[in-house]
């Protein structure tokens, strides 16, 4: 992967640039990776000099090793293991029983995640799950201390933490809230947890645990935005006992479907699916911009936002859902020094299904692997099932 035009000049992106930077929100603009050519064999329109191919798929088991890759892969993040290989984690959206033609598919607690371990040269070594009897484990994030938060999407939903290695148990966060999760993301330096909703009138959170890095006790609060200004407010009950945690704090703004969250530099990012903008906080400020509306384009080349990541060149990379007439990208955003949308990739091809339909794939779990030279991300419910994950990187 291109290391980025800000990474190659050296420069930091700190939070007074990104405050500057982020007054006006993106416009349509030339990818920095050129065309897209024409579908490859697995239908994947890439820039010139790119090469993907298929690393696990859904119900299948892994090449090289007997373990049965999961279906309706979601969030996805890498961690580094000690040998100078990676492991790619990848959770599993299967909710209760998908009716699909044929056998039904899924019951109550058939999510959870699992891993691909890679060696230094980039083949896959061993696949293995790391979380068992949750359900529809939708996006979650990486720890600075090396584990996966997997976030389950239902009304009682929890965040688990979980061994990348697969040498531990995975462990419920209940401190977290319980609430329809999607994705999660730390600031390491302050230690705030900050997690999205997905629902149309799904809250924005942040926690604050009483020891950093410890996610056994602490403080959930819910965001009340006001002319750019946030103010967090107390949670009263994050079990949700009697009250749905975003219904409980009165004045508490209604973010539309929260899904992705990255943090970088002092922002964080939040993906709204359903209206499909790209928000950007900025927590030293405590004030949040749009970074990202599709609505202030012609022709925009992204809609229904979804999971996010941003390489080590600063570039901010969306997944796109169904995406109307127009789907499956992996978009991109990047810095000149004003903020310009483009296409990054594109899935083609019936595999994919019809946009709008049931039938219809859609974009998850874009992330790097730690050397940032290859990029991962999956059609969640390609064929029906899954192709699950995808890696693509600069042919040699």
């Amino acid at each position: 992967m291109r290391t980025g035009l800000v990474a190659a000049e050296g420069m930091t992106l700190g939070p007074a640039f990104w405050q500057e930077a982020l007054a006006v929100p993106a416009r349509r603009g030339r990818s920095p990776y050129g065309p897209l050519g024409p579908p490859d064999a697995n239908g994947a329109r890439l820039p010139a000099g790119f090469r993907s191919r298929i690393v696990a798929r859904g119900g299948t088991p892994v090449a090289g090793t007997g373990y049965g890759w999961h279906i309706f892969p979601d969030g996805a993040g890498t961690f580094r293991a000690r040998d100078g290989g990676w492991i790619l984690v990848s959770n599993s959206e299967v909710p209760t029983a998908v009716d699909v033609p044929g056998p039904i598919i899924g019951d109550h607690g058939d999510g959870g995640a699992s891993a691909l371990r890679f060696d230094a040269e980039g083949k896959i070594v061993d696949a293995y799950r790391i979380l068992s009897g949750t359900s529809t484990n939708c996006a979650g994030g990486a720890t600075p201390w090396g584990t996966w938060l997997s976030c389950e999407e239902h009304e009682e939903g929890l965040v688990w933490e979980c061994d990348p290695p697969g040498k531990r148990h995975a462990v419920a966060r209940p401190a977290l809230g319980t609430f329809q999760h999607e994705a999660v993301c730390v600031d390491q330096r302050r230690g705030h947890v900050y997690l999205t909703e997905d629902l149309s009138d799904g809250g924005f959170y942040r926690f604050t645990p009483h020891h950093k890095g410890d996610l056994r006790k602490g403080h959930l609060e819910i965001a009340k935005v006001r002319r750019g200004e946030v103010e967090w407010l107390s949670v009263l009950d994050p079990t949700a006992g009697d009250t749905p945690t975003r219904n409980q704090v009165e004045g508490a703004t209604e973010f539309n479907r929260g899904e992705g969250i990255w943090f970088d530099s002092g922002i964080v990012y939040i993906a709204t699916t359903g209206d499909s903008r790209i928000l950007a906080y900025n927590v030293r400020r405590k004030r949040m911009r749009v970074l990202y509306d599709p609505d202030r384009l012609q022709d925009p080349p992204l809609r229904d936002v979804d999971n996010i990541v941003i390489s080590g060149g600063g570039e901010l990379f969306i997944c796109e859902d169904n995406g109307g007439d127009d789907p499956f990208d992996v978009c991109l955003i990047t810095l000149e020094p004003r903020q310009r949308v483009s296409r990054f990739a594109k899935l083609t091809e019936p595999q994919h299904g019809a946009p709008d339909t049931d039938a219809s794939s859609e974009i998850t779990g874009v992330c790097f692997n730690p050397r940032g030279d290859r990029m991962y991300f999956s059609s969640q419910r390609a064929r029906r099932i899954a192709v699950a994950h995808g890696e693509l990187r600069r042919a040699r």
